[in-house]
């Protein structure tokens, strides 16, 4: 994680980890605008001051859990996909987990990815629509998203070497799946999908978009 954006690494104590466990869990329930410090303070047993000694203000936190879900989101795409050697599978791969509910990982005990997923796909953009955006991405707050693009861009790449536009679709790709299953749940008229929890129609719809650009070149 960058060092940049925290006071002090909330993985290397025990009120840092309850600090990233209970934001997770209170951003899912009230939404980002509604967050506090002082809520937080409340809930964890905490004050304040004891947050504000390792993250600068909520942005920087919220900067922070969505860098640390696209780390983590990388890392599962990798190794799911390790030992996938037809690059159409492991697009279909990368797509059905960037668009389906996500399970807790118990092996990251202070941070539930199942509420983790929701809280990205409705807050995460707010971490980078901002009017810093180009001085955060100077120090590099949002690598971890830049990485999966890479990452699934090869994978593009390695579908049809002769796409002009990897990187474009593969932040497309993440966009859609997480506007997409906001839509669903929140905006129905702004999509087909108005059935709650059918999120296997969005993959559907993203393996029909993914695969009729790249096959068109």
């Amino acid at each position: 994680m960058n060092e940049d954006l925290y006071l002090r690494n909330p993985e290397e104590t025990e009120l840092g980890r309850r600090i990233l466990k209970h934001s997770v869990e209170l951003i899912y329930k009230l939404g980002f605008e509604d967050f506090t410090f002082k809520k937080l303070a409340q809930v964890i047993g905490s004050t304040e001051a004891g947050i504000y000694r390792y993250f600068e203000n909520k942005h920087k936190l919220l900067i922070y859990i969505t860098a640390w879900y696209f780390g983590w989101i990388g890392f599962q795409i990798s190794y799911q996909t390790n030992n996938i050697e037809e690059p159409k599978v492991k697009l279909q791969k990368i797509i059905n987990l960037l668009s389906s509910p996500i399970e807790d990982d118990k092996q990251t005990s202070y941070i539930d990815e199942s509420l983790l997923h929701p809280v990205i796909v409705a807050e995460g953009s707010k971490a980078y629509l901002t009017k810093q955006v180009s001085a955060n991405n100077k120090l590099n707050f949002f690598q971890p998203y830049k990485d999966l693009c890479s990452l699934i861009g090869n994978v593009i790449l390695e579908y049809n070497s002769n796409y002009k536009f990897p990187k474009s679709l593969a932040s497309t790709i993440i966009e859609v799946a997480h506007f997409q299953n906001f839509f669903m749940h929140n905006l129905s008229s702004l999509t087909d999908f108005t059935r709650k929890g059918k999120e296997t129609e969005i993959v559907e719809f993203l393996n029909d978009l993914v695969f009729s650009c790249i096959d068109r070149n």
